[in-house]
């Protein structure tokens, strides 16, 4: 099976159920423009996977699979989320429910801002890093899913900054645009976000 033989399935299912990652997406593949019709999985009443591997590539390959399995078509997931080094990486993989609730973002971000609080040092940079993995599987049983990987680099802030956009994008300063992931508009996010940086390689192994 070439690495492209999916695109003649006339059907990607995208292995997701979060409304603020489906919206990124959507905006994501309609500039690819692909000669296939990209379907939430919710469309086809697919529930979330239980995400039970210890790696964002795990779980992207968990979440495409099973989605892939019970619709019978091709799929593509995303697994992300925010890295802190001085927390050991922490949220990584369980950014989406770091206070205990799956996608409660307000919950999420006052988790993060509560453990960092002891560790800030006066004028001093915390680091953090968006991760985004994205895995394309061709049938549940694909021996070979394709891995597509995004990191942004930023800082995190003592508290939220700005309106947009979803998860821990309040909390994410960059330096070098001096404002928040939060105050960009989706069009300027998606060209330098982990998201954007893993859809470009997507796109990229389309040629």
């Amino acid at each position: 099976m070439s690495s492209k033989d999916w695109l003649s399935q006339g059907t990607l299912v995208l292995a997701s159920n979060n409304k603020g990652k489906i919206a990124e997406f959507e905006k994501l593949f309609a500039e690819l423009a692909l000669p296939v019709d990209v379907i939430p999985q919710g469309q086809l009443n697919i529930e979330d996977a239980i995400e039970d591997g210890l790696s964002f590539v795990e779980n992207a390959i968990i979440k495409a699979r099973h989605a892939s399995r019970i619709s019978g078509k091709p799929a593509i997931a995303d697994d992300s989320g925010i890295c802190v080094p001085l927390l050991g990486g922490a949220p990584g993989i369980y950014s989406a429910r770091y206070a205990g609730e799956h996608g409660d973002d307000a919950a999420n971000n006052a988790k993060l801002l509560e453990n960092l609080k002891p560790l800030r040092k006066a004028n001093q940079v915390i680091e953090g890093m968006f991760v985004c993995v994205l895995a394309l599987v061709e049938h549940a049983d694909d021996p070979l899913p394709q891995i597509f990987q995004g990191i942004w680099q930023g800082e995190v802030l003592e508290q939220a900054r700005g309106e947009n956009g979803f998860g821990y994008d309040p909390l994410f300063w960059l330096p070098e645009l001096g404002i928040s992931s939060a105050e960009m508009s989706k069009e300027d996010k998606n060209k330098i976000s982990h998201r954007g940086q893993a859809m470009q390689l997507f796109k990229a192994s389309l040629k």
